[in-house]
């Protein structure tokens, strides 16, 4: 009812019509153009409700002066807005200002206007799908992981303590996308889940030479210890190489390698903290393992051990 005088008043309506020989004039009643155009008028325009009561436009209604659309989209009969944005990676991050957009300018609209929905396209949306998928896969691969050295183990636990360098990579990808100022991205995801099978390498490597020393007959604390010493320098080179070869893309200052760096940060400091870490998490952890008896029984070497006195 309010809206359909207001239209009449804004855009005109028939009052009248008179009859002048042949010719029909239709006469029509609307707001002077000075009237549309002071919200202080429009306040004081007298709207007649059902019961025939008249009352102020300002009694009935909230004015507020807003900049209008030229035209209005609808989906399933509901009014829609679309707000498009571009985002310079130079200065910020999609997610970050979405982020903050809902802490700050949406809580404003959604006290004020309950009723409207808000829904995120574009890439907010395609990243949640993408994420949501590489998760899955992600999971999967963990699960081929394991399986994968349950049967070179021949055990359930010892493939968790191997796996553990992924978790101590994680720490690496987060600690490096702090120091450097990167936020984390899609391409960090990508490049952790790349991470995982790298750096299962060298913890297999370490798990191998510590049981290694166990069938030779020492004890696990020295076998953990000497399994250390011994395989570091090709720990390290492995590790070092693969960082040398990404650090070129780390360092490169054009938009296209700007796109792939936070993955790039992924690898090379996921790789510098697990590589430390695996070399003295992990043989303390297996050493853990083995006292809770929890590891795969080591036999002797058949092979006797001749000592020979001058």
């Amino acid at each position: 009812m309010v809206s359909a005088q207001l239209r009449s008043a804004f855009f005109g309506e028939v009052a009248d019509e008179i009859q002048r020989n042949t010719d029909t004039v239709e006469i029509f009643v609307q707001l002077q153009a000075q009237d549309k155009e002071r919200l202080a008028q429009l306040k004081n325009y007298p709207i007649i409700l059902a019961d025939g009561s008249q009352h102020p436009l300002s009694a009935l209604a909230e004015l507020t002066a807003i900049r209008g659309v030229t035209r209005l989209n609808r989906v399933d009969g509901e009014r829609t807005l679309t707000i498009t944005a571009d985002v310079d990676t130079n200065l910020g991050n999609t997610n970050e200002i979405v982020t903050q957009l809902q802490r700050t300018v949406m809580v404003d609209i959604m006290a004020q206007w309950q009723d409207i929905l808000v829904s995120y396209e574009g890439e907010i949306k395609n990243g949640g799908q993408t994420g949501k998928s590489i998760g899955g896969k992600f999971l999967l691969g963990l699960i081929g992981i394991f399986v994968i050295l349950s049967f070179q183990f021949r055990s359930y636990f010892e493939p968790i303590m191997v796996m553990i360098a992924i978790p101590l990579a994680l720490i690496g990808v987060l600690w490096g996308h702090w120091l450097l100022g990167y936020d984390i991205s899609m391409p960090s995801m990508i490049g952790f889940v790349s991470l995982a099978g790298i750096v299962v390498n060298d913890s297999i490597l370490l798990v191998a030479y510590i049981k290694e020393h166990q069938q030779q007959g020492m004890d696990i604390h020295q076998s953990a210890v000497m399994a250390a010493k011994e395989r570091f320098r090709a720990i390290f080179i492995t590790s070092a190489t693969t960082i040398a070869g990404t650090v070129p893309l780390l360092l490169e200052s054009s938009l296209q390698a700007q796109v792939v760096q936070p993955l790039v940060v992924s690898i090379i400091f996921g790789m510098i903290v697990s590589t430390l870490l695996i070399l003295l998490v992990l043989p303390a952890f297996y050493v853990l393992l083995n006292d809770l008896s929890l590891t795969s029984k080591h036999h002797l070497t058949s092979e006797p051990i001749v000592k020979t006195t001058n």
